[in-house]
């Protein structure tokens, strides 16, 4: 089950949610998903993967598809801005270091 977890753009502090942990909705909804989220050059592609392996790609991708729009937006300069508990668990889901804490 998916997670909500806020994140924020700390230059021009745009605020947007982001997941982590399995997909259901990728996972009906496929390719529609990176679509709706504003990443077309990523929606083209699974696109693509998905009519040459006739849907495979919807099921596997289910699995991960929120880790790897989590890592875009951090890449992207993205913060967690939310309650510790909540950011706490998602630094674990996404294997990324608290660097806050010295």
């Amino acid at each position: 089950m998916a997670t909500r977890v806020i994140i924020q753009h700390p230059v021009n502090g745009l605020t947007k949610n982001g997941t982590f942990g399995y997909s259901w909705t990728y996972l009906f909804f496929g390719w529609f998903v990176p679509l709706f989220r504003g990443e077309l050059g990523v929606a083209a592609l699974h696109l693509l993967f998905t009519m040459f392996t006739f849907g495979i790609w919807q099921i596997i991708v289910s699995f991960i598809y929120n880790r790897q729009y989590m890592t875009r937006m951090l890449e992207k300069g993205y913060v967690l801005k939310d309650n510790e508990s909540v950011m706490a668990e998602a630094r674990i889901s996404l294997g990324i270091a608290d660097l806050s804490r010295n």
